[in-house]
């Protein structure tokens, strides 16, 4: 009898589309595969999903992305009925999610990260907290959600925007000019390094997932000590955080050094998703990536 596979996808956090595309490729996925999959759309009832994950399937495999999905909610709840899930646990999900506590951690591990303050949201609408350029991030958002450069002759300012939703408290980054790097982490080792490359201002949501608002390198034209430099701090990183199965180490490289930017541990599985883009670089099909990550998935112990 094939495993049951309950999928989790959708959610209601500010990337709910994303995670209802990469949720449906997933599902597909496993179901050629031969598994008997359930998919589930999350909604903000906690008493539904029990429900639907009763009687209890073998394996969920977490497609959510953003909060409640990646940050440890979902984990937790999946620890207490002890049901196996895809990707990391409760503590690397929360520390990874936590922008500013992962990189204490990234930086006490020897990694390099671009220097921040911490800054109320009536800090930025009175002026600059450091010399500009630099990167307005929220605490807690994915794929890019929130994000805002600050550049030298800029008028904008992110907090005065009527929009703003992400909290009293940001993140303010040094901007860190160069190439954008990325590798994912499969187990205990890198796939590969794609550089990205957009015409936009930066690496933001629409370069992310709308069609033709980034290229991938693949593999990345870098030195080879560059090359697996890269690979190295993203296998460390994941490690640093306690991360498990699958996750994505975004980074800038300034010609000279690497610094990481963060660590994704729900990365995106839509069609033009970076982890599946390097599993194929090394002929690892869809497919197969999907269902390594439901064979390797695990509760916290």
């Amino acid at each position: 009898m094939s495993r049951h596979v309950a999928v989790l996808m959708g959610g209601w956090s500010a990337e709910r589309q994303v995670s209802l595309i990469s949720g449906a490729a997933v599902s597909r996925a496993l179901n050629n595969a031969g598994y008997q999959v359930t998919s589930i759309d999350v909604r903000r009832d906690a008493g539904a999903l029990l429900t639907r994950l009763y009687p209890k399937p073998d394996v969920v495999f977490n497609a959510l992305h953003g909060r409640w999905g990646e940050d440890g909610c979902i984990q937790g709840l999946l620890n207490i009925i002890d049901v196996p899930y895809t990707h990391s646990g409760v503590l690397a999900s929360a520390l990874a999610m936590d922008k500013p506590m992962a990189k204490v951690l990234f930086e006490a591990a020897g990694i390099r990260v671009a220097e921040h303050v911490i800054a109320k949201r009536q800090d930025l609408i009175d002026g600059d907290v450091m010399e500009r350029p630099y990167v307005v991030k929220p605490f807690n958002e994915g794929s890019s959600v929130g994000v805002t450069i600050v550049r030298e002759h800029d008028n904008f300012n992110a907090a005065d925007d009527d929009q703003w939703c992400y909290g009293r408290q940001v993140m303010v980054e040094r901007f860190v000019p160069g190439r954008e790097l990325t590798v994912a982490v499969m187990g205990d080792r890198p796939l590969a390094v794609t550089e990205i490359v957009t015409h936009r201002d930066f690496y933001d949501f629409d370069a992310k997932y709308e069609k033709e608002g980034s290229s991938h390198h693949l593999p990345a034209d870098l030195p080879s000590e560059v090359y697996d430099d890269a690979q190295r701090i993203a296998v460390q990183a994941h490690d640093v955080l306690g991360c498990r199965g699958v996750s994505r180490a975004d980074m800038r490289y300034d010609g000279d050094d690497i610094y990481l930017l963060e660590v994704n541990t729900q990365p995106g599985m839509t069609p033009t998703s970076l982890v599946p883009e390097q599993a194929a670089h090394l002929d690892i099909s869809f497919q197969d990536l999907c269902a390594w990550m439901v064979e390797n998935a695990s509760c916290d112990e």
